[in-house]
């Protein structure tokens, strides 16, 4: 018989954990979290919301970054850890909510900034809280949360709330440093006492939302089009946008994730816990960024191929979204380097180069056609696909099959 005890406690894993079924049902609420933020950034297309993004982007990946590390070493299905990852999807489903007002907060109903920030803190105590709770005999892991509590949670979390006091880019800039803060205390606290039993796992954990933000995108090309009629440019331009997608995936599944996971296997100690701080935690975050940046770009785009009302077929984007369509994709195509570079430790000249081009490709948008520009940049993203992930020739011939000799 199960006992009460049996169910509430908290189940460490082994170096062979995969990911749960409950991980993949608390990655739920980071979807509409995702199309949140990107719906905050349409709303008003300018450089500044799209800072504002980032920061709460920041927030949110943070949220999401606490339990992909506690659910490496502790079971995201037994009783105890699962009971708290439906608390947790609970309060980032109210900061979802939040997310539109988050700096224009709409008049009646709660503090929508105020109750964002402090769903925000409740997340990180109920991290902190559940790792003390798994971790009753490791006193480096249990030193690290005291020093992380004390760096990179109490400092952030006092200016996140001084920043919901104020408006506008005042607000932005708080909670930007906030957000620096806390990511200055990860980096001082992380290089030793966190714990990573799975490389397995936790590369699969970062995978999924990678896909999840990937998936923002192709929700993005849907919601562009949503209540104009479908046109022969507007299939046209679903087409290119799905292969955009599609080669984005590709790069990221054959060309950055296998080498990364390989090499998180090779480490062991605290050499493991900072090459998936360094790879995973960080720069995985301008990676997912990157996508969330283009969907914006895509939506903008297919939103002007399919009005044709307001815009004609020759309409190039204008402003933020100009930049967005190939400045997300040159962010994720940096970020996909630099991954490799601190994995590796040889720089990708394909990616690096393409990847700034398209940073820098922003002033070109304006003047070209918004379908014209997106089939540039799919065929962009196909070709640095093609360069940096052919298969490699064989260095030695291969030994043709020889059937068993009988006994």
């Amino acid at each position: 018989m199960t006992t009460h005890g049996e169910r509430t406690r908290l189940t460490p894993t082994a170096d062979d954990h995969r990911v749960t079924p409950a991980e993949l049902f608390f990655d739920l609420v980071f979807v509409y979290a995702i199309t949140q933020v990107t719906a905050l950034m349409a709303a008003d297309p300018t450089a500044l919301r799209l800072l504002g993004g980032m920061v709460v982007l920041a927030l949110l990946w943070w949220c999401w970054c606490c339990f992909a590390w506690l659910g490496n070493v502790v079971r995201a299905d037994s009783g105890g850890m699962f009971a708290v990852l439906v608390a947790v999807m609970a309060v980032v489903l109210v900061v979802s909510l939040t997310v539109p007002e988050v700096y224009d907060d709409a008049p009646g109903g709660l503090d929508a900034p105020l109750l964002f920030v402090a769903c925000y803190g409740a997340v990180r105590v109920l991290h902190l809280v559940t790792y003390w709770l798994s971790a009753s005999d490791d006193t480096a892991l249990r030193a690290t949360l005291r020093r992380t509590a004390l760096l990179s949670v109490l400092p952030p979390f006092t200016l996140l709330l001084v920043g919901a006091a104020f408006d506008g880019v005042t607000r932005i800039l708080i909670w930007l440093a906030a957000v620096i803060i806390d990511y200055a205390g990860i980096f001082i606290t992380g290089r030793s006492g966190w714990r990573l039993a799975s490389p397995a796992h936790f590369s699969e954990r970062h995978g999924l939302i990678v896909i999840i933000a990937l998936g923002e995108s192709i929700v993005a090309i849907g919601v562009g089009v949503t209540g104009h009629p479908v046109s022969v440019p507007v299939v046209a331009a679903a087409a290119l946008g799905l292969l955009a997608v599609a080669a984005l995936w590709r790069l990221y599944f054959h060309g950055v994730a296998e080498p990364a996971e390989h090499r998180l296997a090779e480490l062991t100690g605290d050499d493991r816990t900072v090459l998936a701080r360094d790879v995973y935690t960080f720069l995985h975050l301008p990676l997912v960024a990157g996508v969330v940046i283009t969907a914006l770009g895509m939506k903008k785009t297919l939103h002007q191929v399919a009005d044709t009302d307001h815009y004609g077929l020759a309409e190039p984007l204008h402003g933020m979204p100009a930049w967005a369509l190939p400045g997300g994709t040159g962010l994720f195509l940096l970020a996909a380097a630099a991954i490799l570079l601190r994995t590796t430790g040889r720089p990708t000249p394909a990616l690096l180069a393409t990847g700034t081009a398209c940073v820098a490709a922003g002033p070109l948008i304006p003047h070209i056609p918004a379908l014209a520009a997106l089939a540039a940049l799919t065929a962009t993203i196909t070709a640095v696909l093609l360069l940096h992930t052919h298969p490699a020739r064989p260095t030695t011939p291969e030994t043709p099959f020889q059937p068993p000799a009988a006994d």
